[in-house]
């Protein structure tokens, strides 16, 4: 698969490195040759310093032959540009990255699809509604769901009340007695395990249930958790991210989004319906006691600042708010969560780049999604007559060790399948694999 990525910022770098593991032909466009130096001295892919608007720098990297053009750079002029201009000259499939793709039309959609971009992706959309996901779940460190909820896989802890702890998989079967979840892989010590029936849990272990929508509830019951209700929201940072969040929120939640740029605030103020936007220092902690922090049940830092996203998230756990999501730019930080207790670090453009990279994948894959701090992805894939998948029954297929075949959706209705499940046409099955197990797998639905 010959690949073409334009930008070699961090969404383009972390693309680039996500497939280069994938051994496909990826050429990257930058004209900074700092950038593009560090990304040729970290991954096997060819670099190529040019403006990747210039028609000629596309057909340098004979995009005319391209499977798959990416238009990733901080320019949303440029990528929509990079991206017509590819499409006429030959490449099958364009994305375009724009950042504020959440605020344009459906008119405006269609005039970008006719002019040759055949998919957008925004990174301020996409984490905004992860961030809605995950204040719906408020015990969840992670959620994710398929199908409109048919099925979800999301992320807990085992507190030391659970009565999983210090127990095998197999020795808790009888808290499953429907089979209507199962766990698919845990986070421990920033290390992935995938579980199997002999694997061991631990107190503060972040388990991965997959699970049937009645089932949620019983998951965080048998997890030593519960679901707390959410009624009031502080948000730190009038950021794009900050306000499109609010936006979400404020139809359900009681919000106060906290601006310390005074004309910012007004501006924002005038857009929010229902939302109490307040002009002051978030970075103070007095100013965030004054504005009762200790009343929230929810605080989402959100300004363009990492480590002020970080530090007053623990200001508000140490004033006893239960949930607490900070954005963070820098990629490294994500695995940092869960030892300095933060709930949720997301990364809007890691996200961006996991939605892209669902673009690459073999067979007929439905969605992709990466789980902060996994090493591991969660594939839907469509079943088609006649592939490998359909030919036995769950147990006698043979799948890799490192995969799990966690769900099924079978007409309007999800399954947890175990080993004498067999797959047919017309399913869709939620796949969690290591990376290195992907190829396998996906000869299985190819």
């Amino acid at each position: 698969m010959r690949i073409v990525i334009a930008g070699a910022g961090e969404v383009g770098f972390h693309l680039a490195k996500m497939m280069s593991n994938e051994a496909q032909n990826i050429y990257i466009i930058d004209d900074n040759e700092d950038r593009l130096s560090y990304v040729q001295s970290h991954l096997d892919v060819y670099g190529v310093r040019g403006n990747a608007k210039d028609i000629n720098i596309l057909k340098e990297v004979k995009v005319d032959n391209c499977d798959l053009l990416i238009a990733a750079t901080s320019s949303e002029e440029t990528n929509l540009l990079v991206c017509i201009n590819g499409k006429k000259l030959g490449a099958k499939r364009t994305i375009a990255r724009i950042s504020n793709y959440e605020g344009i039309g459906s008119e405006m959609r269609d005039l970008y699809s006719n002019l040759g971009v055949d998919s957008i992706i925004s990174p301020v959309e996409l984490a905004s509604k992860e961030i809605q996901r995950l204040i719906g779940q408020s015990a969840f460190t992670n959620d994710y769901e398929f199908e409109g909820g048919k099925l979800s896989v999301f992320g807990i802890t085992i507190s030391g009340k659970s009565p999983l702890k210090d127990k095998s998989i197999i020795e808790t079967q009888h808290l499953n007695p429907n089979r209507s979840f199962k766990p698919i892989a845990l986070l421990r010590d920033d290390k992935t395990i995938m579980v199997q029936a002999n694997t061991t849990l631990l107190e503060n272990d972040i388990v991965y249930f997959i699970s049937t929508p009645e089932s949620i509830d019983p998951i965080t019951t048998i997890c030593g958790q519960e679901c707390y209700e959410i009624k009031n929201i502080m948000i730190l940072g009038g950021s794009r991210i900050g306000v499109l969040t609010a936006e979400l929120l404020e139809k359900k939640y009681k919000v106060i989004l906290i601006e310390k740029d005074k004309r910012k605030a007004e501006l924002i103020a005038e857009k929010l319906k229902k939302t109490l936007v307040i002009n002051t220092d978030g970075t103070d902690v007095q100013a965030l006691e004054e504005e009762s922090i200790e009343d929230m049940d929810a605080f989402i830092s959100v300004t363009g600042n990492s480590e002020t996203n970080i530090i007053s998230s623990l200001v508000a756990k140490s004033h006893g708010v239960k949930k607490t999501i900070a954005g963070v730019e820098n990629i490294d930080y994500i695995n940092l969560s869960h030892n300095i207790g933060i709930d949720t670090l997301i990364n809007k453009k890691m996200i961006a780049a996991s939605n892209i990279f669902k673009f690459i994948r073999k067979g007929e894959v439905e969605e992709i999604a990466n789980l902060h701090g996994v090493d591991g992805e969660i594939i839907e894939f469509n079943v088609k007559a006649g592939t490998k998948i359909t030919s036995k029954p769950i147990r006698e297929l043979k799948i890799p060790e490192a995969t799990n075949i966690a769900g099924v959706i079978r007409g309007n209705e999800g399954f947890i399948p175990f080993g004498g499940f067999q797959m047919q046409e017309g399913d869709k099955v939620v796949v969690f694999t290591h990376t290195d197990s992907i190829h396998e797998i996906e000869k299985f639905f190819h």
